[in-house]
């Protein structure tokens, strides 16, 4: 199984980005993407950005990993 998660660059030099996930800074390939901002959200799998992403739908995924997380600890716990 694939997983790639939101991130949002927070700066770019050339094809290389910098980018925010989950509070952490990973570096990021931008070579897939056309036309990818500074403030953009996109989908990171394995340090290439894969698909720009609206804002909205990087929080409803954030939301989902977080329930995700949730459930898994729950079920640790118990």
């Amino acid at each position: 199984m694939c997983l790639s998660i939101p991130a949002k660059i927070i700066s770019i030099n050339g094809f290389e980005a910098q980018v925010s996930v989950g509070g952490a800074i990973r570096n990021a390939n931008l070579q897939l993407l056309e036309n990818s901002r500074v403030g953009d959200y996109v989908l990171l799998h394995v340090g290439f950005a894969i698909q720009v992403l609206s804002e909205k739908e990087a929080k409803e995924t954030f939301k989902i990993l977080n329930e995700l997380e949730k459930f898994n600890q729950s079920n640790y716990d118990s």
